[in-house]
Parts: structure tokens; sequence; C-alpha cells
């Protein structure tokens, strides 16, 4: 065996994986393994285009002074993904500033950031970071190429659905279909010109492995991307008033809400309390494919009147289990449902498809004809 080669393909495949996770995690709004700065803003412990380790805030574990941190800013640049240091903690919230910035994020108008809108926060070992080199650069640089393949097929074709993460997918397996089918080929015409195959091409078990990483990915993004901590803006009055987001200091108002499911397979969905001035009914909907329900929401404003901001958190997870089991795992942690589930989409995929195609080698030879297989699919090229 090719021992060489076998290394070369697998770190081939994790740059994919890699390149292919932080993508999505563009689009979902939530870094996916490792993530970027755009700005200079945490020069020079970050350059701008620079990428690092992101780990889920949801197993970070508590947040302190000094972590580097991925929120969901409301008012730096308009709003969205912000990778800045906690600096101070307050009652409110978390103090962030870039560590190239003269002032904090709070004296330009940004609120204090609440735990809720952490989303990621930088694995540092020591006091900084460990920083990826040009890993941004290199990942826009493909988005704009993905971006542009993206809109030029769902022209061609006619579809939307060619676009986003879901295009993304489709590409990907579309991509690693063609390769196999180009390797089969291509191993094929050798053996008809020299009577012995060296089958140096790619794997069979590696492109299966990509396909059901991409299937996973999009899975991921069903479950991930429309679910999230949402924020309620509430003002905390002296007075009632007919605005909903306007309550009485001490009052409640109740609110009504709807929970949509876009896709074709059925979901669960899980509500998180933020706070004791918001409570859900029902915490827990099944809500089937192209299909709504509906619940009720009360917010309560706090003793003191002033501004405040109620957060709720969403989870959402493909109905492939039983909704009794989907909360036992839920009970140990959030993210181990979709751990799970994504098992239970990409490794019957990765056994099925070995199993059909075959584990091929890095390496062969043959002095045999043809096997089974390679009749097989002979026949449909």
């Amino acid at each position: 065996m090719d021992w060489r080669g076998v290394l070369k393909k697998s770190v081939g495949a994790i740059l994919v994986v890699v390149v292919l996770g932080l993508l999505v995690g563009q689009v979902l709004g939530q870094p996916v393994l490792l993530s970027y700065v755009t700005s200079e803003s945490m020069a020079p412990t970050i350059q701008t285009g620079d990428g690092f380790v992101a780990v889920p805030a949801a197993v970070a574990g508590p947040v302190e002074e000094g972590d580097v941190v991925v929120f969901d800013a409301e008012q730096i640049e308009g709003g969205g993904l912000t990778t800045h240091r906690i600096v101070g903690e307050t009652d409110q919230g978390f103090i962030t500033r870039g560590d190239n910035n003269p002032f904090t994020d709070q004296d330009s108008g940004e609120p204090p950031v609440k735990r809720e809108q952490i989303v990621a926060v930088a694995w540092q070992p020591g006091s900084d970071p460990i920083v990826i080199p040009y890993l941004g650069t290199v990942v826009e640089g493909v988005q704009g190429v993905l971006e542009t393949l993206q809109l030029r097929l769902a022209q061609l074709f006619g579809s939307r659905a060619l676009l986003g993460t879901q295009g993304i997918a489709y590409l990907i397996f579309g991509l690693t279909v063609v390769l196999y089918a180009l390797d089969v080929y291509l191993s094929n015409d050798r053996r008809r010109d020299r009577g012995r195959e060296r089958d140096s091409g790619l794997s069979a078990r590696l492109l299966i492995g990509v396909m059901a990483a991409a299937l996973v990915l999009a899975a991921t993004a069903t479950m991930v991307a429309p679910a999230g901590p949402q924020s309620y803006q509430v003002i905390s009055s002296e007075f009632a008033s007919e605005r909903s987001d306007i309550i009485q200091q001490g009052t409640s108002e109740t609110l009504q809400f709807t929970v949509g499911n876009g896709g074709q397979v059925p979901v669960y969905v899980f509500f998180e309390e933020g706070s004791e001035n918001v409570d859900i009914e029902p915490e827990r909907f099944r809500v089937g494919g192209t299909d709504y329900r509906n619940g009720t929401l009360t917010l309560t404003a706090p003793p003191e009147t002033g501004s405040y901001r109620l957060f709720l958190t969403e989870h959402r997870y493909l109905a492939l289990l039983p909704q009794s089991h989907v909360e036992s795992l839920y009970a140990i942690h959030p993210w181990v449902p979709i751990v799970v589930i994504d098992a239970l989409i990409g490794v019957p995929f990765y056994v099925v498809g070995v199993t059909l195609v075959g584990t091929g080698r890095v390496r062969r030879r043959s002095r045999d004809g043809p096997t089974a297989t390679d009749r097989l699919l002979a026949r449909f090229r």
C-alpha cells in the first residue's frame, strides 16, 4: 500500500471538509469548527484574513474576561458576527473591544453582549488564540467562485435550490459523482491499453466519505440555520401602553407566534427560556413537513424601568427518532441530538455506498479481466 498516497488524499479530504465547514458557517451565521476575521480590529493578535479555531459556545463552557469570542452584534457595522475580546462584565452583559480599537464596543453604541449572543469562543491555550494565517483569504476566494457557480447553475436550471447551503451540498455531491465516474473511466481505459492496472486515482472510499460529509452538513444546516437565540426588545415603563414592546413595569404582555417548517421532513422544535422574564407555551413542538404550529409567548417587564433585551433560544432537530429519544439526548446537551441524527444519516450512507461501489485501493495490480463491478459500471457508461 502506498502510504504517501493515503496521507496525501487524507490531507486533501480534511482540507475539503475544513473549507466546506467555513463556507457553511458563513451561510448559517454560526462558525463551524473554524472562523476568521475580516477587519483589522483584532490586529496584531489576529490579522485581517487570518483564521482561528472556533469552539461553539454551547460546548465551550463559561466565558470570562480575556476570552476572544464571536458574537452576534446589533450595531457594529450594521450588525452580524463580530470577533472581539471580552474586557469586562456588568449586570447588563459583557463589555467587548477589538485589540486594535481604542474604545470598547459599548462606548461606540453597541449594547452589552448577552451570553445568548455569543455563538463561539476562540481556542486560546494561552492569552491569545491559535492563529491560522490567510485561512479567511483562501475561503473568501473559494466562496466567491462557488457563489458565481451557484448563480450560473441556478439561472441555467431555473431553480433556487442550487443557492445557499443546500446548493453547496448539491455541488459537492455532484462533483464527487463526476470525479468517481472519471476515475472509473480512466482506470478501465488504462486496463484496456496495458492489460495491467495501477489504480492510483481517487479512492472510492474517500469520494463516498466526502458525499456523506456533504449530506451531513446539509442536514446540520437544516437544523441549525432556522434555530438559535431570538431577542425581544422591551421597555419597562411606568405606564401601560398599546404597543406590545412597551410594558408597564412588573406586568406581562402575551403575544401569539408561529413556528414554521419549510422542509419536507418533520422537525422537533425545542425552546429554552433565557430568563424568568420569558415564558413560552408549549415549550416543545413537532412540526410536520411544510407545516406550522402556533404558540403563545409571555414577556414580563422587569420592576425597574428602562430598555431590556429578553432572549429565547430555539433548537431544531430532524424527526428521525422518537421524540422521547430526542428529549433524552437533549437533556444531556442541546448539541447531542444533532450529533446522533447526523450519525444516523451519514454512517448508513457511507456503509451502503462502500458496499455497493467497493472500497477501492490507493494502489493495486490486477492481471485478471474486469470484475463484476467493473462490468456493471461499464453498462452505464
